[in-house]
C-alpha cells in the first residue's frame, strides 16, 4: 500500500510539473507572439515598412523617369493596405540582404528569393507568389543565324553531365551557386563555379552575351526576359526542378510574416495581379522594358536633359536627382508641355516667373531649368530662416512651388494655432493646407490667401519625394 501511494506521489508531482511545463510553455508562446504582434504595431504606429529590393529589369527599375517593377508595384499596393509608407533600400548583393535583415535595418526582403531549406533556418518565408527553374544562359555559336535547331544544338550543352570541367560565373551566395555545387556532387564531376560579389544576375547575363564571361545560371523567367535584347543567347538547359521563391521576414516576425502572406494570398487570386504579372514577364510591353532598362543600366540617364538638369542644381547646391523628379512630376521631361493654367517646359513655368528671371524662351530646356532651379533657390533661402531640418524644409519648398508660397504660409499660421508643429510637413502643416477648402478654415483670420484645394500638393510632395528616394537608389549622385 505505502508503495502504491508513494507510486502515485510520484506520478502527480510528475504530472503537476509537466503541466506547469506546459503553462510555461504556454506562457512563453504567448510572449513571443504579444511581441510579434507588438512589431507589427510598431512599424504601423511609425507609418514606415523598411525594405531591401534588388534593381533589374523584372523586380524594381526606371522607365522613361519613372520607377517601377514587379515587386515595387505590389509593395505599394501592400503599403497602401497597411497604412504606410516604403521606406526603400537597394542591394543586388545576397550576403549584404540577408544581414540587413538580421540586424533589423530593414523589416522585410522583397526579393524573388528561392525558398531552400538552409534559408529556413535563418528567416520567415512569407506566401511565394512565383515559381521558376534554374536554367543555363550560354553564348549560341557563330552564325547561329544560318542554322538549324539541331546544328545550334551541337555547339551548346544539352546534358548537365557536359558541364564537368566547364567554367560557370554566378553570383555569390545565391540559390544558383548552391545548385551548381549539388550539380556537380551529382555528376561526380568538377564544375569550375566562379562566384562574383560585384556583378548582379542581370550584368552576368549581358556579360555572357559580350563574351566577357563563358555561361551563368539564373532564373528561366529573368533569362527569357533577357533574352529578348540578347538574341545570341539560349537559354533551353534547365538545371534544376521548378522551385517557390518569396519575400522574408525574420524568424520572430510572426504576426508581420501573417500579414504578408494573407494579403500576398489574397492579391494572387484577383485580376489585377494577372495584368501585372504579364505586364512584367509575359507581354511584349515587358520586353520592351527589358531592352530599355538594359541600355539604360549602362548609361545611368533618366532623360536627355540630365546634363542641363545636373548642371543647374549644381548651382543652386540642390541634388539633381530631386530636380529631376521634380521636372518628372511637372512635364514628364517634356519640354513642350503646357498646362491649362498657361506653365509651360520642363519645369511648367509661369510667364511671371520668366520675367523674373529674364528668360526669353520657356520652351528651351536650359533656360526653362535655369530659372526653375533659381526659384526653387529662392523658396528654400526662405524658409531657411524658419525651418533648420533641410529634410523638412524641402518639403515645404515643394509645396510651395506647386501651390505657391502664400497658401503655405496660412497653412503654418493654422498649424500652430491648432497646436502643431508649424516646422514639420507630415500630420502637422499638411492637414492644415487640406483644411483649407474648408470654411471654417480659409476664413479663418490668420488666413491671408484664402480657400484653396490642398489634396493635389499634398500628393505632389509625397509623389517627388518617393520618386526622389528611388532616383536616389538607382542612379548616381553626380
Amino acid at each position: 500500500m505505502r508503495s502504491y501511494i508513494k507510486h502515485l506521489i510520484l506520478m502527480l508531482f510528475i504530472f503537476a510539473s509537466c503541466k506547469g511545463d506546459k503553462n510555461l510553455q504556454k506562457e512563453v508562446g504567448q510572449a513571443q507572439r504579444n511581441a510579434a504582434l507588438k512589431e507589427l504595431e510598431v512599424i504601423q504606429e511609425s507609418g514606415t515598412l523598411k525594405v531591401v529590393i534588388d534593381y533589374n529589369s523584372i523586380n524594381y527599375f526606371i522607365y522613361r523617369g519613372q520607377p517601377m517593377g514587379f515587386q515595387y508595384d505590389i509593395l505599394h499596393l501592400m503599403a497602401d493596405d497597411m497604412g504606410v509608407s516604403l521606406d526603400l533600400r537597394v542591394s543586388n548583393n545576397i550576403k549584404e540582404t540577408f544581414e540587413l535583415l538580421e540586424n533589423s535595418t530593414v523589416d522585410l526582403i522583397a526579393k524573388n528569393l528561392t525558398i531552400t531549406k538552409s534559408r529556413k533556418a535563418k528567416v520567415l518565408f512569407t506566401y511565394p507568389l512565383l515559381s521558376s527553374r534554374q536554367v543555363l544562359v550560354q553564348p549560341k555559336p557563330k552564325g547561329w543565324q544560318k542554322m538549324d535547331r539541331s546544328e545550334i544544338d551541337k555547339h551548346l550543352i544539352r546534358d548537365v553531365r557536359d558541364l564537368a570541367e566547364k567554367t560557370v560565373y554566378v553570383q555569390k551566395n545565391t540559390a544558383f551557386y548552391k545548385r551548381l555545387n549539388s550539380l556537380s556532387d551529382e555528376i561526380g564531376e568538377d564544375i569550375n563555379i566562379v562566384t562574383d560579389s560585384v556583378h548582379g544576375v542581370e550584368q552576368l547575363i549581358g556579360m555572357v552575351a559580350t563574351g566577357k564571361v563563358p555561361m551563368t545560371v539564373c532564373a528561366e523567367e529573368v533569362a527569357r526576359l533577357n533574352q529578348a535584347y540578347y538574341e545570341n543567347l539560349d537559354i533551353s538547359t534547365p538545371i534544376s526542378f521548378m522551385q517557390d521563391m518569396a519575400w522574408a521576414v525574420r524568424t520572430n516576425s510572426t504576426a508581420l510574416n501573417e500579414f504578408i502572406s494573407k494579403w500576398l494570398l489574397d492579391f494572387s487570386k484577383t485580376r489585377e495581379y494577372r495584368l501585372m504579372y504579364a505586364k512584367y514577364y509575359t507581354s511584349k510591353r515587358s520586353k520592351r522594358y527589358t531592352a530599355n532598362v538594359s541600355k539604360a543600366s549602362t548609361r545611368e540617364r533618366l532623360s536627355s536633359y540630365d546634363d542641363i538638369i545636373k548642371e543647374s542644381s549644381k548651382n543652386i547646391e540642390w541634388d539633381w536627382r530631386l530636380v529631376a523628379s521634380i521636372v518628372y512630376q511637372e512635364s514628364n521631361f517634356n519640354p513642350n508641355a503646357e498646362s491649362w493654367a498657361g506653365a509651360v517646359g520642363l519645369m511648367q513655368l509661369m510667364p511671371e516667373t520668366a520675367d523674373r528671371y529674364k528668360i526669353t524662351d520657356l520652351k528651351n530646356p536650359e533656360q526653362n531649368v535655369y530659372a526653375g532651379t533659381r526659384f526653387l533657390a529662392w523658396l528654400d533661402d526662405y524658409f531657411k530662416d524658419h525651418i533648420s531640418d533641410p529634410d523638412e524644409r524641402v518639403k515645404f519648398v515643394l509645396a510651395s512651388y506647386n501651390i505657391g508660397l502664400g497658401h503655405i504660409l496660412d497653412a503654418r499660421r493654422l498649424a500652430h494655432k491648432y497646436g502643431k508643429d508649424m516646422n514639420v510637413w507630415e500630420y502637422n502643416v499638411a492637414p492644415f493646407l487640406l483644411k483649407k477648402s474648408l470654411s471654417k478654415y480659409y476664413k479663418d483670420p490668420v488666413v491671408k490667401w484664402g480657400y484653396c484645394r490642398g489634396t493635389e500638393t499634398t500628393n505632389y510632395v509625397q509623389n517627388v519625394m518617393e520618386r526622389y528616394h528611388s532616383y536616389a537608389n538607382l542612379l548616381k549622385a553626380s
